[in-house]
């Protein structure tokens, strides 16, 4: 499956290459990304396994995530998208697609990231609708604010690996 490159007003979203690799391995290995995600910054391994997951996931799951770029001058800013992790969790949510989004600090507060999850959003509306789910731990502020203003809202609490996360969701009817 190709996969489709989605434009806004300031970004690009596109496949992920292995262009996009020292620029993501960057920001996954900042202690500053690892903090909600996981806890520990990411090796270049991880990384490297993480890109090509995100590619293979089009083919396998029709969706997956795309590389955010700065639309003026193809600058990296992150990633954002959906996914099944397979997490094992409760509730089961791999019935759903699970939306995500990391970006580099540099562009935090900046609206890039609701932009970005607008964009993948409105992109799946019309591919594939239906109720789309996140996690996000409590004390992540700022990625509640960007799943609100997605049209998340509070589903419940659960457990992911021994920490609380708090489960969103967002439907839309075909």
């Amino acid at each position: 499956m190709s996969v489709p490159v989605l434009k806004t007003e300031r970004l690009v979203l596109c496949a992920p290459e292995k262009r996009h690799f020292e620029a993501s391995a960057a920001m996954w290995g900042a202690a500053a990304t690892a903090r909600y995600t996981g806890g520990q910054p990411r090796d270049r391994q991880s990384t490297w396994f993480t890109l090509c997951r995100m590619r293979g996931m089009w083919d396998i799951l029709g969706y997956s995530y795309w590389v955010i770029e700065d639309r003026e001058t193809g600058t990296y800013l992150g990633e954002a998208g959906f996914s099944d992790f397979m997490r094992g969790m409760t509730p089961d949510l791999s019935e759903w697609p699970e939306a995500g989004w990391a970006l580099v600090e540099s562009v935090w507060s900046k609206g890039i990231a609701t932009e970005a999850v607008q964009a993948a959003h409105d992109w799946l509306d019309k591919a594939r609708p239906g109720q789309t789910v996140c996690i996000i731990e409590p004390e992540n502020i700022a990625s509640v604010r960007v799943a609100e203003k997605c049209g998340y809202g509070l589903w419940q609490t659960s457990n992911y690996k021994g920490e609380a996360v708090n489960i969103y969701r967002r439907n839309i009817r075909a």
